[in-house]
């Protein structure tokens, strides 16, 4: 039996096949608009979507161990996106092909979040603990 790359112990589901991709195509898409805009503002955006997309699917361990992490991630970068296009412009009709992809790159990360991690708010508890469990490490005095 196939394994998912996302916990060992989780069967791959084809469910979870096409909510990946679909995650990745929508990512590498809004990328790709972002690549033809040209503009430092515009590449610098099209390479961030290139490499979370590439962090959603690469087999490595580190990276699938945190994709909790990515998912959040992705969902606020996306997010960011589209408030940093509503607050600046300029409208067109491509912008607009992009901001609703992003939308749906969003919802398509939601139920993701929900199939894999539980939710937003169960990653959101989770975040904590690995900050506190972080804080608590390095704040423990060295021995001289």
């Amino acid at each position: 039996m196939f394994m998912s790359i996302q916990s060992p112990e989780r069967p791959i589901n084809p469910v979870d096949v096409v909510l990946r991709l679909a995650v990745v195509g929508l990512t590498l898409s809004t990328a790709y608009i972002h690549f033809t805009l040209g503009g430092l503002l515009f590449l610098t955006n099209a390479a961030g979507y290139a490499a979370l997309a590439a962090a959603m699917v690469v087999p490595l361990g580190i990276a699938s161990r945190l994709r909790w992490l990515i998912r959040p991630a992705l969902a606020g970068f996306a997010a960011t996106t589209i408030v940093g296009y509503l607050i600046m412009g300029p409208y067109f009709t491509l912008g607009f092909i992009a901001k609703g992809i992003e939308v749906s790159l969003i919802a398509v990360l939601v139920i993701e979040m929900f199939r894999f991690d539980g939710g937003p708010l169960a990653i959101a508890r989770r975040f904590l603990a690995e900050a506190a469990r972080i804080s608590r490490l390095t704040s423990r005095p060295t021995a001289a």
